[in-house]
């Protein structure tokens, strides 16, 4: 463990390092395109106009501020906390990614870019995507592995509407990481005018730095929320972590506060390799897509197989903030199996009439977990960053339904 003497708002480091994770391990023929997203989101960021317009856009387009709503049927029949529930799943496209691809797409515009190129696991970042992609005139490109595109083919239609194109993923395992991979092939060949898009706080510097402020929102809503309904802080933010965008989203308002941080990695089917994603709880240092940061090898440095009933889950590396924050023991990280998300995710719908993304019901999951567990004074917030609309067609074949 390391110690913290300056706000943890202001990581990174000049170099991009959140602690001895993150940097930016890339071909040399990235360093300059990586340089100039990096100097365009400096003055970005700074300029009233950017600004403004990002604010207006999450106002009227997204429908930002998304609700904290109390989930008191929840709450009652557990017996025990408040459960809150940041209602992400509220947004336009269905899920947190939406706020950070406008910031995206916004920038590539700025920049004389044609085109958003990404890669996406459960397709919400894609669908989030080509959606900004639309609204600012430019051409988009989605890499998705096969598994995923059986697993989430509601969403693959919906990116196909909106007018990107989808690239199936074939090599590997054939799942978000694969797809990584094959988004910055490509991404190599185009960068002149192309912008990547990368959908979580991962990957090289800028990427986890420019995700985690467009996200941020989600925290500085929620911190404003609960002070209004409760006139205090949360004792607990909960959220689930696959790379770790709608974590970092929550968690980031609330680094410096006595609020307690709860990241929620998958289980999967068990501990064994190729069973799981947990990567904070089972990874070794090492470097994935261009970052120093946790990751699920094997004694060659080589990716692990990885699973997740969710398929945004499961991904063998995690944002290298997160791997910080675990190491300074900011964030207790902990893993949900796919069972117990299944349970969460009836439980919430049956319960509440919410029906959550594979993805938010394992943070539903701890969270039904810790409340009874707890005084009836305590306060948690739970991010529910995405709604199951994707999921049910698949959730249908796995219950039979």
């Amino acid at each position: 463990m390391q110690t913290q003497t300056k706000s943890l708002k202001n990581l990174p480091d000049k170099n991009g390092y959140y602690g001895e994770f993150g940097g930016s391990f890339i071909p040399p023929q990235l360093v300059e395109p990586l340089k100039e997203i990096a100097e365009a989101y400096e003055v970005a960021k700074d300029d009233p106009t950017f600004k403004n317009e990002l604010t207006e856009l999450l106002k009227n387009y997204v429908g930002r501020p998304s609700p904290l709503y109390f989930a008191r049927n929840l709450t009652e029949k557990l017996g025990g906390a408040k459960i809150y529930l940041k209602r992400e799943d509220l947004n336009h496209t269905g899920a947190h990614k939406i706020n950070h691809c406008i910031g995206e797409a916004l920038l590539a515009k700025r920049m004389g870019k044609k085109k958003l190129l990404a890669e996406t696991g459960a397709g919400q970042h894609g669908v989030a995507l080509a959606t900004a992609a639309a609204l600012v005139g430019l051409e988009c490109e989605i890499h998705m592995g096969s598994i995923d595109i059986a697993k989430q083919h509601p969403n693959v239609i919906r990116m196909k509407l909106l007018g990107a194109k989808v690239v199936e993923v074939n090599s590997g395992g054939k799942c978000l990481k694969d797809a990584v991979d094959s988004a910055f092939a490509k991404f190599m060949e185009e960068y002149h005018d192309t912008f990547f898009a990368i959908g979580s706080v991962v990957g090289p510097h800028p990427y986890p730095m420019i995700v985690r402020d467009f996200q941020s929102v989600v925290g500085k809503e929620a911190k404003k929320q609960i002070l209004i309904r409760e006139n205090r802080l949360p004792d607990y933010a909960i959220a689930c972590v696959g790379g770790g965008s709608n974590a970092i989203g929550l968690f980031n308002e609330f680094l410096d506060d006595p609020v307690q941080l709860v990241g929620v990695e998958p289980a999967g089917r068990g501990h064994k390799v190729g069973d799981h994603a947990a990567t904070i709880t089972h990874g070794t240092l090492g470097v994935i897509h261009g970052m120093k940061t946790m990751v699920l090898q094997n004694k060659n440095g080589e990716p692990d197989a990885v699973h997740s009933i969710a398929s945004g889950l499961d991904y063998p590396g995690v944002g290298p903030l997160h791997s910080y924050l675990k190491d300074i023991s900011r964030v207790r990280y902990t893993s949900i199996s796919d069972n117990e998300a299944l349970n969460a995710f009836k439980e919430l719908s049956r319960v509440e009439g919410i029906i959550p993304a594979l993805e938010s019901a394992h943070a539903v999951a701890e969270a039904i977990k810790l409340a009874p567990t707890l005084s009836r004074e305590k306060i948690i917030i739970v991010n529910l960053s995405g709604r199951g609309d994707k999921d049910v067609d698949y959730i249908a074949d796995l219950l039979q339904i």
